[in-house]
């Protein structure tokens, strides 16, 4: 085996065995997993619990237009609170009351509501309620003052209940922009920007995370080794530059295993909780208080078939997305952006003696990153922009920048273009890194600065 080979070896396994990177590879399935099942299992035990809410409705066109589903009931309390004397509702009386009783809330409807409907429905409870609740009863409230409001203009206009049967299906329609590619061949793709605005930011940042991990972990691997003088005895055996693109090559792989593990890991446990924790999951019951709507069928409701035909979009839209060419461009974007910046954190490892002396190295490091991620947000509104163009061609923002231009679909020629600029970038990157680290390496107890690392890269071999 090579001596790079050897370095390469000893960096992998030296890496791997740590705690560090066990608890690491064990926690981050654990974590992610957890973000996708846990508020599923959260929301079927919450929609388990049976809700009774007591209405006051001064104007007494909304109480029975509130729809009860399998897990809230409405119960009009208006004639318990009603003063003949005063002609009011004692919603004070009510509030108390409700403390003690079995009800979760109280719902207060006043006599504006039909004329200022924003803001002035008020729901008492001693709880917080969750969306699904408000949402249930803002739609009904929302439907009925939209028929009384359409009611009124039929009288005045003299129309018929059918013609507003029909301005009220217009007036409920949702518009959607169905998009198409037209490839070179001339065929066409639909598309859908959401999921790849999605899987773009997604990627485009893990590519900055992991990219600024792994290279931090080389800089300190250099500075702990030349602080422990342990260097002094590995470059007796092995040229700098080779241990250089040991450390680099050794901890990249570790990065694509404990990734690789996440993945698969994640993927495991997710299969495993589908199986097992939700294995009686009903999805109707993720927001049962709005699904329930479907028994209200009106004039402005959906019917379930369009239902199902929602979530096959929603399927079609995830689907949509060439996830093969996302995931190998990731993988070269990671490996070329890792070692492209890798060699730069290896040059301030060698170039001080603490990682305290590393800050006035870092901004020029981190600031491409950095700025990559700023572009990466305006590449996903324009990812055929001037802007998103260049910055997904310049090799230290490409990897972030590109992979946010990706899932919209790249032209082959930016993406040769860009990939092509990465390698001889790094190429070149590490050829100079290479030149400084053989020097400083060696170098202990000088403050460094820019101007000396330039003598170094000069010093004839």
């Amino acid at each position: 085996m090579s001596k790079i080979g050897l370095i390469i070896k000893r960096e992998y396994t030296t890496r791997v065995k740590k705690k560090s990177f066990i608890v690491m590879t064990i926690l981050g399935p654990i974590l992610f997993a957890s973000l996708m099942i846990l508020p599923a299992v959260l929301m079927q035990l919450e929609d388990d619990e049976f809700k009774r809410i007591a209405v006051i409705d001064e104007t007494g066109v909304f109480v029975n237009s509130l729809t009860n589903t399998e897990y809230i009931e409405f119960y009009d309390f208006s004639g318990r609170y009603f003063d003949q004397k005063t002609f009011t509702y004692d919603v004070t009386k009510a509030t108390d009351d409700l403390k003690d009783s079995d009800y979760y809330a109280l719902l207060y409807i006043p006599k504006n509501a039909v004329n200022n409907i924003k803001g002035s429905v008020i729901l008492y409870s001693y709880t917080q309620p969750n969306v699904g609740i408000k949402m249930h009863i803002a739609h009904n409230i929302e439907n009925k003052l939209k028929n009384i409001k359409f009611q009124v203009t039929a009288d005045d206009l003299q129309i018929t209940q059918e013609q507003i049967d029909e301005i009220l299906s217009v007036a409920n329609s949702e518009i959607q922009v169905v998009t198409n590619i037209i490839d070179e061949k001339g065929e066409f793709k639909e598309t859908h920007s959401e999921v790849a605005m999605i899987v773009g930011y997604v990627s485009g940042f893990l590519i900055y995370m992991f990219v600024l991990m792994y290279g931090t972990q080389v800089m300190r691997g250099v500075i702990e080794e030349k602080t422990n003088r342990i260097v002094e005895v590995i470059v007796s055996s092995v040229k700098p530059f080779q241990l250089m693109m040991g450390k680099i090559v050794g901890v990249a792989l570790v990065g694509i295993t404990q990734f690789a593990l996440w993945v698969l890991l994640t993927i495991g446990l997710v299969s495993a909780g589908q199986a097992i924790v939700l294995k009686d999951y009903d999805a109707s019951k993720l927001n049962p208080t709005v699904m329930e709507m479907g028994s209200e069928l009106d004039a402005t409701s959906v019917v379930p078939d369009e239902k199902a035909m929602e979530f096959e979009e929603i399927f079609q839209a995830v689907y949509s997305v060439n996830y093969f060419a996302v995931i190998a461009c990731f993988l070269f974007y990671f490996i070329g952006g890792y070692l492209l910046y890798g060699a730069m954190f290896a040059i301030v490892g060698s170039a001080v003696d603490n990682e305290a002396d590393t800050q006035q190295f870092m901004l020029p490091i981190t600031l491409p990153m950095v700025l990559g991620l700023f572009v990466m947000l305006t590449a996903m509104q324009n990812p055929n922009g001037s802007l998103a163009y260049w910055f997904s061609i310049i090799p230290f923002t490409s990897p972030i920048v590109m992979m946010a231009r990706i899932p919209y679909g790249v032209p082959y020629i930016d993406l040769f273009i860009s990939m092509a600029l990465l390698v001889i970038t790094f190429v070149f990157t590490t050829w100079f890194a290479g030149k400084i680290y053989r020097v400083g390496i060696l170098m202990y107890g000088k403050k460094v600065n820019y101007k000396e690392l330039w003598k170094w890269f000069r010093y004839k071999n």
